[in-house]
């Protein structure tokens, strides 16, 4: 049995060995996320469309019928507020969804 300082060095690189493992998986997963994403900008004026789901407010605050479009628009971007959030000018009749959108 192993007592004393030898137990806490023994312990000390087992944990090293562990954070190392779980570094290079979390570099892995971060490798293939990336492949798959895309970096979207956009600029005032620019116009988009908003896509919409029934099971999202936007979609069933629209129309809840089967055959309903999938994206709503195009809209003017009025803002950027942050990298992935802007301001559109949305109609009257939308005028009850917050006019601030997540950009994915």
């Amino acid at each position: 049995m192993v007592v004393g300082p030898e137990l806490l060095r023994q312990t000390t690189e087992k944990v090293k060995l562990i954070q190392k493992m779980m570094k290079a998986s979390q570099s892995r997963h971060k490798s293939y996320a990336d492949q798959s994403r895309r970096h979207l900008e956009f600029v005032v004026g620019d116009h988009v469309f908003l896509r919409i789901t029934p099971t999202t407010g936007v979609g069933r605050a629209i129309r809840s019928r089967k055959l309903s479009p999938k994206f709503l628009g195009p809209y003017q971007i009025l803002r950027k507020i942050r990298p992935v959030a802007y301001e559109i000018a949305l109609p009257p009749q939308l005028s009850y969804l917050h006019s601030v959108f997540h950009v994915s």
